[in-house]
């Protein structure tokens, strides 16, 4: 009984991790909505570099996160491991290439013998940036509406259409939560690049430009919430383990666990105030809001997505094929010796918040660019 009990904590307790690896991965895709924005900000090479500059100092930032958020998925839950990336393969493939792509642009962007050009690399940046941050998008947005998977008895998934992933772009519930994701983006990006760049003709069009994807950013938003919760969602009997459809299942979920719907909340009013004082002042420290207000509130919707009985994978071809953080997690064991190791994160952090704040002492001028030993 009390290896049981055990056994569900550390269950619980690494899908709360994988949640804030979520929202510290959307964060940071600050650098992919950046990207997405080299041209509309820059109208100069000098401008367009400037914010090369800015974003290449973060950018592994993001993409360790992304690594580590894959392995911890794959260490923990590896059945969603291995019926995701080994069935939605081509979304992920999508993401991959899109990715690789950003690395390379940012090591030969400037390099002397490079001969595609740098608007070539920069255009390789923009694709990442908006590739990236739909493509993630709309895969978690499966983690709700549910994809075409069946699980055999042997634990062996497979996949029901030859989109093999791409299907889920046609779902418009998905499709609303992958363009929350890369107007999102855009906005903490243009935060960002506020904070970090000293330019003030370009801090004049950021102004104008967190409106412009203000506005969508809270359409799209708003629908996907919305209807989320009066949506149909994944429930599981905790008796049987049988997964059935429950009308306003993450409505419920919200209700039942009244701290992440606290944390929800105050994820979007930190969101929406940074927003606002990007948009209607001159103060730099929007970022310092809609940073940790999309930590929150992307990780209150993975815990919705996975806690209170709830398929965080389910599968709408076969309903008992469906992924709950207990039929796909790994053994007792993987996950108590994961858990010892987990209690490192607090130290890398703070290495990150230092290596952070020491990258990003001075802001980025076009002077300060000249003297650069390093440039993007």
């Amino acid at each position: 009984m009390l290896a049981a009990i055990a056994y569900s904590f550390f269950q619980h307790y690494w899908w709360a991790i994988i949640s804030l690896l979520g929202g510290t991965l959307v964060f940071l895709m600050f650098v992919q909505g950046g990207q997405t924005l080299i041209y509309t900000l820059g109208r100069n090479a000098v401008q367009r570099s400037m914010i090369v500059n800015a974003l290449g100092r973060k950018w592994e930032f993001t993409f360790t996160t992304l690594v580590t958020f894959g392995g911890a998925f794959f260490a923990s839950f590896p059945l969603f491991y291995a019926t995701s990336f080994g069935g939605a393969y081509w979304v992920w493939m999508l993401i991959l290439f899109a990715f690789v792509i950003q690395a390379i642009s940012y090591e030969y962007r400037s390099k002397p013998a490079n001969i595609l050009g740098r608007r070539t690399y920069e255009s390789f940046l923009f694709i990442n940036g908006a590739a990236g941050t739909i493509l993630i998008g709309t895969a978690v947005g499966t983690f709700f509406t549910g994809s075409a998977f069946s699980v055999n008895e042997l634990n062996q998934p497979g996949w029901e259409t030859p989109f093999h992933g791409l299907e889920a772009l046609l779902n418009v519930r998905n499709l609303a939560l992958g363009l929350s994701v890369f107007f999102l983006a855009r906005i903490l990006g243009l935060l960002y690049i506020r904070n970090s760049v000293e330019e003030e003709e370009m801090d004049r069009r950021i102004h104008r430009h967190l409106m412009i994807n203000g506005i969508p950013f809270l359409v799209v938003f708003l629908f996907f919430i919305v209807s989320l919760l009066v949506s149909e969602g994944y429930a599981v009997d905790p008796a049987t383990g049988r997964v059935f459809m429950e009308k306003g299942k993450y409505l419920h979920n919200f209700l039942n666990m009244p701290l992440v719907a606290v944390l929800f909340l105050a994820g979007v009013i930190l969101v929406m105030t940074g927003l606002g004082i990007g948009c209607f002042s001159d103060s730099r420290k929007g970022i310092w809001y809609a940073g940790p207000g999309t930590v929150l509130t992307v990780f209150s919707l993975f815990l919705v997505a996975g806690y209170n009985n709830t398929a965080f994978y389910p599968s709408h071809y076969d309903l008992q094929s469906s992924l709950t953080i207990f039929n796909a997690s790994s053994s007792y064991y993987t996950l108590k010796v994961m858990s010892v190791v987990s209690l490192l994160v607090p130290f890398v952090a703070a290495y990150i918040w230092v290596a952070w704040r020491a990258v990003n002492r001075k802001r980025i001028t076009a002077v300060e660019l000249d003297g650069e030993s390093h440039v993007y």
